[in-house]
C-alpha cells in the first residue's frame, strides 16, 4: 500500500508540476516549425562571396580607409597586386636562365605570383558581385580599361616568362551561322549551280 501511495503522490505531483508549467506558457508564442535550410549555393556564388568578402576587408584594411564608392581601376590595380604575395605560380624573369621555359630543370629564385587564369577569373567575378550588390554597370572598377589592360598584360607576360601560349577559347557557333554565311543570294531567287 505504501508503494501505491508514492505511486498516486508522484503522479499528483507531476500533473500539479504539469499544470504549472501550462500556465507559464503563451499559446501564441508557439515556435514556428524550423524553415528548410536554404539551398546550397553552387562553387561559383561561394566563391564570389568569398571573393567579395576578401575585396570588402582589403578596402576595410586600406589605408587610409576606402568606401566601394570611391573605389577606382588604379585601387583594382592595387589590389591585384597585392594579391601576388600569396601567387603559387613561378614567373621567370627575363635575366632567369629558364626564362621561356614550360618545365624548368631545377629550381630558380624567380618570384612567385597570381597566375593571369586566377585573375582573370577573380575580376570576373568580382564584376558580377559588384552589380549584384547595388553597383551600377557604367561605375563599375572591376570593368574599367586599365583593368582590362593589366590583365592582357599580366597574360602576355606569364606567357613568355614561362613558355606557354594562352589561346582564346572559342566561341561554339550556332547552327544557324554557316547557313546565312553561305547564302549570298536573296532567298526567294534561284540559285544557278551550272556555271560552276
Amino acid at each position: 500500500m505504501l508503494a501505491m501511495e508514492s505511486v498516486s503522490t508522484s503522479t499528483t505531483t507531476t500533473s500539479t508540476s504539469d499544470n504549472h508549467h501550462h500556465h507559464l506558457q503563451y499559446p501564441l508564442l508557439e515556435p514556428a516549425p524550423p524553415s528548410p535550410p536554404p539551398p546550397a549555393l553552387s562553387r561559383y556564388e561561394s566563391q564570389k562571396r568569398r571573393d567579395w568578402n576578401t575585396f570588402g576587408q582589403y578596402l576595410k584594411n586600406h589605408r587610409p580607409p576606402l568606401t566601394l564608392s570611391r573605389c577606382s581601376g588604379a585601387h583594382i590595380l592595387e589590389f591585384l597586386r597585392y594579391l601576388d604575395q600569396f601567387g603559387k605560380t613561378k614567373v621567370h624573369t627575363s635575366c632567369c636562365p629558364f626564362f621561356g621555359h614550360p618545365q624548368p630543370p631545377a629550381p630558380c629564385p624567380c618570384p612567385l605570383r597570381q597566375a593571369w587564369g586566377s585573375l582573370d577569373a577573380l575580376i570576373g567575378r568580382l564584376r558580377a558581385a559588384f552589380e549584384e550588390n547595388g553597383g551600377h554597370p557604367e561605375t563599375n572598377p572591376f570593368g574599367t580599361r586599365a583593368v582590362r589592360l593589366y590583365l592582357r598584360e599580366v597574360r602576355d607576360s606569364q606567357a613568355k616568362a614561362r613558355g606557354i601560349a594562352y589561346e582564346k577559347k572559342k566561341r561554339k557557333k550556332s547552327a544557324m551561322a554557316p547557313l546565312k554565311k553561305h547564302q549570298r543570294h536573296a532567298p526567294d531567287e534561284p540559285t544557278d549551280h551550272s556555271a560552276s
